[in-house]
């Protein structure tokens, strides 16, 4: 039988995990957050399963970041379950999740643009030589490193001494990508990456997203564009206010569905007499909130 125990830095763990089966990488079951009094989410249930992309999709205010800081352990869920490889956790600092292979990779990037692209890729984890006291960088090493897992992921920088910041935001993005899935990411969150690039570079950085499903990453997409999340994503989970509105398979919906739940397809469906009343809206063009519900109940109970 299996026993808890806590570890020394908060993280509870069943000593063997649970019988049978193919375990999803990282699953939420019927989880969610509350600071004091405010309810941030609830019932939430997400699985990420390797080679896969699973989409979460919200406005403002609907929970992502929530959902964000439970998986990177940023902050503790308070309800429900959060399990690693079949085993329920509790994190207690982000140094745990990145030990379970969850790297986070947020829209900031956590670069220094000043400094050369192969020093970034290394930042705080760089290579050394020789023994302490006498211990040094690895230049050439971490140059080299970092130039065969570029091109791994299909990036070629002809300089990496070049400072991070004059690649474009594609590039920086694609970086951190990358040395993510260097230094032992099975799980990669990507917080909304292609909120603040044009379409060429959005289009860079979905390439990648992609490469990374290939290498057999799980990866979560954080994202508020229904058409970026469609072009990669295997899975596509909608929330609001805190709960999930819609967790769907990719063969369970469409485009234009997708996008009617993102946009809040439904409420606006259910306002259409009171919409009438506006000059130049064609409410026929909206969609039954019926069906909506109807297509948001359809995926299976308990999938993510």
């Amino acid at each position: 039988m299996a026993s808890n125990e806590s570890g020394t830095h908060g993280e509870i763990l069943t000593d063997t995990p649970p019988e049978g089966g193919d375990h999803p990488l990282v699953q939420l079951r019927n989880a969610g957050k509350s600071y004091g009094n405010v309810r941030a989410l609830h019932g939430v249930d997400l699985a990420v399963r390797p080679g896969q992309v699973t989409c979460v999709l919200g406005d403002n205010g609907a929970g992502k970041s929530t959902l964000i800081k439970i998986i990177s352990g940023l902050h503790q869920h308070t309800e429900g379950e959060f399990l690693v490889d079949g085993l329920p956790v509790h994190f207690t600092t982000p140094r745990q999740a990145l030990d379970k292979g969850i790297a986070t990779v947020y829209q900031d990037l956590a670069v220094v643009p000043l400094m050369p692209v192969w020093r970034n890729f290394f930042l705080g984890s760089e290579m050394t030589l020789g023994p302490w006291p006498f211990r040094r960088l690895d230049i050439e090493g971490m140059k080299k490193t970092a130039d065969e897992e570029l091109r791994n992921m299909g990036i070629v920088l002809d300089n990496l001494d070049q400072p991070i910041g004059t690649l474009s935001g594609g590039q920086r993005q694609c970086v951190a990508i990358a040395r993510a899935v260097y230094f032992g990411a099975r799980v990669l969150i990507l917080d909304e990456p292609t909120a603040a690039l044009g379409v060429k570079q959005s289009g860079v950085v979905l390439k990648y997203v992609a490469a990374a499903r290939e290498r057999g990453l799980g990866v979560i997409f954080i994202t508020h564009n229904p058409h970026h999340a469609y072009m990669v994503g295997d899975h596509f989970s909608v929330l609001r206010l805190g709960t999930m509105e819609l967790s769907a398979e990719r063969s369970e919906i469409t485009l234009e569905e997708l996008t009617n739940h993102m946009a809040g397809g439904t409420e606006l469906a259910a306002l259409k007499h009171e919409l009438s009343q506006v000059r130049g809206l064609d409410i026929n063009e909206l969609p039954e909130a019926e069906d909506l519900r109807a297509s948001a109940g359809s995926a299976p109970e308990g999938t993510a």
